[in-house]
């Protein structure tokens, strides 16, 4: 089944109303060696990956600081 244009529509309306982005900047070529790698450590997601690594290390640093 194709991906209709009110498909895509009312994903672009979900994300704009519940979705923040954040863009990162690596090497060139890198992206992909990082995506790699997130696989390879058996995410099916890059971008959960990320957000989960931020939280662990936000957490450890505030265990720092306490």
């Amino acid at each position: 089944m194709a991906y209709t244009e009110a498909q895509k529509k009312a994903t672009m309306k979900y994300m704009k109303n519940n979705l923040d982005d954040i863009k990162i900047r690596v090497p060139k070529g890198r992206r992909e060696e990082l995506k790699e790698d997130v696989k390879a450590l058996g995410y099916t997601s890059f971008n959960s990956f990320v957000v989960e690594a931020i939280e662990e290390k936000i957490e450890r640093e505030a265990l720092k600081h306490e």
